[in-house]
């Protein structure tokens, strides 16, 4: 079997509000749909981070990383990825690089699966529970009722995890009120905060018993500042999202900055370098609680990899309306569970009218 094709599919989703609001300027959800296709006639389909930058990560992967794959072997999984890593850390280990190489070694393993005639938890060693538990993640909002309501809706939809992108005191108080006190609640503050600022926040925030605080500090590699803010403060510490291959989670997990280590399977170096990190995370006895806000082939891959992975936690579902979805028959999770789809690779059919009608012109 031979790769004969790689195109990296930009979209542009409107974002439909029903229900509750949807804060954001932008109406429109991007995603880096990666498509590898073969000789023998199996496609698979990866999932490539690009917030703010899809372009970029595009780029990367229809000039880049394409003419390195085309004609090998799509089942050579590891080799094409140290290919990929050694021909581009020229320039640069992390970032968009990485981000590209995530959404074509997502691709591989949905084509892997797809020729065992297998899904992606049963080539990852099998699972179980067919449902994997799910957190709602909501974004951030600068009107009180606005977050109330959102943040009701999901309670109300069955979630007794939400976390919440607010950055104070107030926020965290009101939504806390809303959801009641068995409701596990997480707070990201996605890397906004100096040290000093960061502690005396969690100090404030100790009354509201936070599952974790997500990502306060600056810059997010100040890993012995993070792990100096979880001891001083007993608050248990989550990060992560912003890291890519084991080596910057072996830095991480050494300090002991993190309770929950978050791998994100579109940004990491994809399923294969996420599982790497997935055994720092048993070796060093700290928990896996992945980042996975969008919607695409990088959900499924999440869902797939938490299932199997018994020192993780749990699966982040953004808290979005999409106007459509890239699979024919979208996973929806129902009362905070997502249900592992059951065909070969991935498990969900891509839906190529949608990649067509929402397609950006790069």
């Amino acid at each position: 079997m031979k790769i004969t094709d790689v195109q990296a599919h930009l979209l542009a989703i409107p974002v439909k509000e029903v229900d509750f609001p949807f804060p954001w300027k932008s109406r429109e959800f991007y995603h880096i749909i990666v498509e590898i296709k073969t000789d023998e006639g199996v496609t698979g389909y990866g999932d490539a981070f690009g917030y703010g930058v899809p372009h970029a990560t595009a780029a990367v992967v229809n000039h880049v990383l394409k003419p390195m794959i085309i004609g090998e072997d799509p089942t050579n999984i590891a080799s094409l990825q140290d290919q990929m890593y050694r021909q581009t850390h020229l320039y640069g280990r992390y970032g968009i690089t990485t981000f590209a190489i995530s959404g074509v070694d997502i691709a591989l393993w949905d084509i892997a699966g797809k020729c065992a005639g297998l899904p992606l938890y049963r080539l990852l060693g099998g699972v179980k529970d067919m449902k994997v538990p799910a957190y709602a993640s909501l974004l951030r909002y600068d009107d009180l009722d606005k977050l109330e309501a959102a943040a009701l809706h999901a309670h109300r939809a069955g979630y007794d995890m939400i976390k919440i992108h607010q950055v104070d005191v107030e926020s965290l108080k009101t939504v806390r009120q809303v959801v009641g006190q068995d409701t596990r609640l997480m707070m990201d503050i996605n890397c906004a905060w100096s040290p000093e600022k960061a502690l005396e926040m969690a100090q404030q925030f100790v009354p509201y018993h936070l599952h974790w605080l997500e990502e306060p500090i600056f810059p997010p590699e100040d890993f012995q500042s993070l792990a100096r803010l979880g001891y001083l403060s007993a608050t248990p510490i989550a990060a992560g999202e912003n890291a890519c291959t084991a080596y910057q989670f072996k830095a991480m997990v050494e300090a002991g900055a993190a309770t929950y280590i978050q791998p994100s399977v579109t940004k990491v170096g994809g399923i294969s370098e996420w599982r790497k990190v997935a055994v720092l995370a048993e070796t060093y006895n700290v928990k896996v609680a992945p980042h996975s806000p969008y919607f695409g082939p990088g959900l499924l891959a999440t869902a797939h990899l938490v299932a199997t992975t018994p020192w993780a936690e749990l699966v982040e579902y953004y808290y979005v309306n999409l106007e459509a979805s890239v699979f024919k028959q979208p996973p929806k999770p129902e009362k905070g569970y997502i249900s592992l789809p059951e065909g070969p690779g991935l498990g969900l059919d891509i839906d190529p009218a949608v990649l067509q009608h929402y397609r950006v012109v790069s």
